[in-house]
């Protein structure tokens, strides 16, 4: 009897070993695979037929998986299957925390974005708190950081829908240290701006920008700008830069960059490359040229753009930039006074090598159309151009666009909130040559916007609903001006290595999984200048970190998105080191 129940427990033991067993192997093995895709992989290399395993956040594997099983299966014929987009110029970092969505950015695809251009978000004192808090209180953000480590951990907490990362800003840093005063730094204020990068670099950043168009950056002098590039480099970081001159001083500036990458020996990628004003249309060819000639003797330096012939920035950069030397009070008071203000309004028409007239460049007020502006009261004129807006005012443009600046509290550069203009400065012909060139990437240059909510109470450039969309539609599909395997390299690889991201950009197996489908015939933008707040189509599915923000064409409520870390990052038990050299 004993020894018959002794068989019959043993038989009940193996059985439900047995059923364990099965359970685990009847049980998916992968989260998401997309099947029987066109997997263009982000080298450049030919498309080919294959699946896409996810597993957690990474890529399981990739080939014939037709006897593998998922939890979801995402049917792929028909589709293309890429890395998901890298934006290298995007401009998000506070407006994912207004709108964690990322709406009009991962309906193009874009998983990463990087950003920090001249003036980052971090680090920041009382100074330059004062340019954020204007758009803070008109969105409700309460700004709970001043280093770039207290940064992250607020976009974490504000869980965005896509992966972000900085660089840190060379005209922050003179602004946190020198303000806006047109005068060279100390030894002293340098080697203070120097420390801040260190700290910077070891809290995650992926290197140091400068927008040498700008107030306070236009102060900085080459070899300024060269130290603090020195630091970056000793963490692995890279140089981005808005150069000095896109304009008549193209060539000179182009000089510059080269100077600035060879002497800190530093990667350098210059932003948004373009040749501004209709006496410089025509010189793109050259532009490259000089760069692919620069890398011809062992500088490595390359460029992003975004494909439209407008550009877009603040409305105060129609003047010229003595106006805002000192900061928004000092501004003020030049502007209301008449004879600094004669004194602007005959410089706005006359050519310069002081400063980028791009008021003159634009053809006037004609070519200049405001887009946003932080009083409410002056929303009306939002989306007409300042020579429309002068004339509803019964004043000279000129005028308008003092006033403008003035009663929209006085913005400065850079600060969120500040009035923002689209400026028709670039040729199309010029535009094709950059976008198609191989050492060229792709960037916004623009913030995550939305067709809805809080963000969809401005105009905006189209380019931040269409950039990626727009290459694909335009320059792949209609015009073939490149293949679209190299559109996405562009897009995915070369945007990576720029930035020095190592694991992504590319689909492999244990790379991150941050993946695009879509529809290669139907993929467009649609936002236009006069009427921007439209999300592209042909996207159909969005992967961040292995989680689907975007899934059969509608955005969805999973914010996986993560605070991106450049080389030299260190954990912050391990930063002090960094500001005490």
């Amino acid at each position: 009897m004993i020894a018959r129940r002794q068989l019959s427990f043993s038989i009940v033991v193996m059985m439900l070993l047995l059923a364990a067993v099965l359970g685990r192997a009847q049980q998916p093995k992968y989260d998401f695979i997309i099947h029987a895709a066109r997997i263009v992989d982000g080298t450049g290399a030919p498309w080919f037929v294959g699946d896409i395993a996810i597993a957690g956040d990474r890529i399981a594997a990739i080939g014939d998986l037709h006897n593998a099983s998922a939890k979801t299966v995402v049917d792929g014929k028909s589709l293309v299957v890429s890395p998901g987009f890298i934006d290298v110029q995007g401009q998000s970092e506070f407006n994912l925390l207004v709108d964690s969505r990322a709406a009009s950015k991962i309906t193009q695809g874009v998983t990463t974005e990087i950003t920090g251009e001249g003036t980052s978000i971090a680090p920041i004192n009382d100074r330059l708190l004062e340019d954020l808090t204007p758009g803070a209180k008109k969105y409700g953000v309460t700004v709970d950081w001043r280093s770039l480590d207290e940064y992250f951990r607020h976009l974490e907490r504000a869980k965005p829908a896509i992966n972000l990362g900085t660089l840190v800003g060379a005209g922050g840093l003179r602004e946190y240290v020198v303000g806006k005063d047109n005068r060279p730094a100390t030894p002293a204020e340098l080697e203070q701006m120097r420390q801040l990068v260190a700290q910077a670099m070891e809290q995650g950043a992926f290197g140091v920008s400068s927008a040498l168009q700008y107030v306070p950056d236009v102060y900085a002098s080459t070899d300024e700008i060269v130290e603090l590039a020195k630091v970056a480099r000793r963490y692995g970081g890279v140089y981005f830069t808005h150069q000095r001159s896109e304009g008549d001083r193209i060539f000179e500036s182009l000089d510059e960059v080269f100077a600035i990458a060879q002497r800190a020996d530093i990667s350098a990628t210059i932003w948004h490359l373009k040749t501004a004003y209709q006496e410089n249309f025509g010189k793109m060819p050259e532009v490259l040229r000089r760069i692919e000639a620069a890398r011809a003797r062992g500088i490595d330096v390359a460029a992003s753009v975004y494909p439209y012939t407008r550009a877009s920035n603040g409305l105060v950069a129609c003047l010229p930039s003595w106006v805002s030397e000192g900061g928004g009070e000092n501004m003020a008071e030049r502007l209301k006074d008449p004879v600094q203000r004669a004194r602007a309004k005959k410089e706005m028409e006359e050519p310069s090598n002081t400063w980028e007239n791009q008021w003159l460049g634009s053809g006037g007020g004609k070519g200049v159309l405001l887009i946003q502006v932080l009083n409410p009261a002056l929303r009306k004129y939002e989306g007409m151009t300042l020579a429309e807006i002068g004339q509803q005012m019964g004043k000279d443009p000129r005028d308008a666009v003092m006033d403008l600046v003035l009663e929209d509290h006085g913005a400065t550069p850079y600060a969120l909130g500040e009035s923002q203009v689209v400026i028709s400065i670039m040729d199309e012909a010029d535009v094709r040559e950059s976008n198609s060139n191989p050492l060229v990437t792709y960037g916004s240059d623009s913030p995550a916007q939305a067709e809805d909510g809080p963000l969809s109470t401005t105009k905006a450039h189209p380019r931040a609903f269409g950039t990626f969309p727009r290459i694909l539609a335009k320059y792949v599909r209609d015009e073939h001006t490149m293949r679209l395997e190299e559109a996405i390299r562009k897009m995915t690889s070369l945007a990576a290595s720029r930035v020095r991201i190592m694991d992504r950009g590319i689909l492999r197996q244990g790379m991150v999984a941050d993946i695009v489908v879509f529809d290669a015939e139907t993929i467009q933008d649609l936002a236009t200048y006069n009427d921007p707040l439209h999300n592209s189509t042909g996207v159909k599915d969005v992967f961040v970190n292995g989680r689907p923000v975007v899934f059969d064409g509608k955005i969805t409520d999973e914010r996986p998105g993560r605070a991106l870390r450049g080389p030299g990052y260190k954990p912050a038990k391990d930063q002090v080191s960094a500001v005490q050299r």
